[in-house]
């Protein structure tokens, strides 16, 4: 693949060029050349776009695809181009499947199924046989067939004695475990955050404390194995309280936050929409200032969009039967600059990549392009028509978005809109 880059100004803090307006000449997928003006001599593909700016390609470390068992809300094959399309040329899949992900052929599959695209795709291994929270599955296997982390998808795992194996196990080959912060036992049936409008509602409430239980246990368990812990998408002042704790202690812990997390509140369920339906649920306003301190300050490693699609018949229902989740990666530029200037929300969405082993590169000569083309200042009704997945559930829909991505290089391959 050869392509010419016109005007492009390169957002990467890690580049000689970084806010330089500037040519890219890009040959066999290697980046060979960046100067204020270069010729086109070959007569490659010249991309010359409005205000055409590009960064390292982004990374989202909690994606759901269907495939397999429920190919109906989403192939993998749909679910990469949707990635491609929105920016993202890493992503991390979750286990949430029919069957789950929990053996070296499951991991050994979702690698084949991605063979060839732009994006590359990262699975996760369930951390315990079918996800069901009593054995440890086989995670040894699963990290030499390519799983990078090991994650029972929004299942917390209630025996403290089953974490505290896992961690300890891990550390043997340098396992990375997950830990869904949710005390189940606390949380029972809530359908959203308990707090005033969980009141007015009459809808049964999920507490903060549900949350910030589990993960001090967690930390305390951490603590004591010397394991490899990441919180995937925490959603409380107080965890954000509790993670900056245990970084201070310098305890090898990550974490996540949602980007509808650090967007929305609680009050917005007022309509009874399900799209608002996610877990962990949207909480309030001071919750929301937490996150994002926590972002700018560290402690927060990385966002993700929690990307998950789901079929009408399971999401255009009663408010307490329909399942959580929203579909996130078309939305998660736009979405982010609604808090954030252009320059964090491109930090933020090409953070967090090595906390997996997964390998990144500055734009330089002599590197591989892995690129992601935007234009961050694109204001725009986020609407069915920018929705890719096949399911349409998405929490920003009908919202003003500011930022729209042109698409990708990476793997020697270009995917424009």
């Amino acid at each position: 693949m050869n392509v010419l880059l016109k005007s492009a100004t390169i957002v990467d803090s890690k580049s000689d060029y970084h806010n330089e307006t500037v040519d890219i000449l890009i040959e066999n997928g290697t980046i060979t050349n960046i100067s204020k003006t270069i010729k086109n001599k070959n007569n490659y593909k010249e991309i010359s776009l409005d205000n055409l700016h590009v960064s390292q390609g982004w990374f989202d470390s909690s994606v759901s695809f269907g495939e397999p068992g429920y190919e109906e809300r989403e192939t993998i094959a749909n679910g990469l181009k949707t990635a491609a399309h929105s920016g993202f040329t890493n992503v991390i899949v979750n286990t949430n499947t029919n069957p789950v992900i929990d053996s070296y052929a499951d991991i050994s599959f979702l690698k084949s199924k991605s063979q060839g695209h732009a994006v590359n795709l990262h699975p996760l291994g369930a951390l315990t046989k079918n996800s069901q929270g009593e054995a440890l599955a086989e995670l040894y296997d699963m990290t030499t067939a390519g799983a990078i982390g090991f994650y029972d998808y929004q299942k917390p795992i209630s025996d403290p004695n089953l974490m505290k194996i896992a961690l300890q196990y891990a550390s043997n080959f340098g396992g990375l475990v997950f830990a869904f912060p949710q005390e189940s036992k606390i949380s029972r049936d809530g359908v959203m955050n308990e707090h005033i409008t969980s009141t007015t509602l009459g809808l049964n409430g999920n507490p903060a404390l549900a949350e910030e239980l589990q993960i001090a246990r967690d930390l305390f368990l951490l603590e004591y194995t010397g394991g490899k812990l990441h919180i995937p998408t925490i959603s409380t002042a107080k965890s954000v309280a509790l993670i900056r704790d245990a970084k201070k202690k310098k305890l090898d812990v990550s974490c996540s936050v949602a980007i509808h997390n650090i967007v929305l509140t609680d009050s917005v369920l007022e309509s009874f929409d399900t799209r608002y339906k996610v877990l962990p649920p949207l909480r309030t306003e001071t919750d929301t200032l937490a996150l994002i301190e926590g972002l700018k300050d560290g402690t927060i490693d990385m966002v993700t969009s929690d990307h998950n699609p789901i079929d009408v018949e399971h999401k255009k229902i009663e408010f307490d039967y329909a399942a959580y989740g929203t579909i996130g990666l078309e939305s998660a530029f736009g979405a982010l600059q609604s808090v954030f200037t252009t320059k964090k929300s491109i930090d933020l969405l090409t953070k967090g990549s090595e906390r997996f082993g997964i390998e990144t590169a500055p734009i330089q000569v002599g590197n591989k392009a892995n690129i992601t083309l935007f234009n961050p200042t694109t204001v725009y009704t986020f609407s069915k028509d920018d929705m890719l997945s096949t399911s349409k559930n998405a929490i920003f829909e009908n919202y003003k978005l500011k930022g729209k991505t042109y698409g990708i290089i990476s793997n020697n391959k270009l995917v424009l809109n």
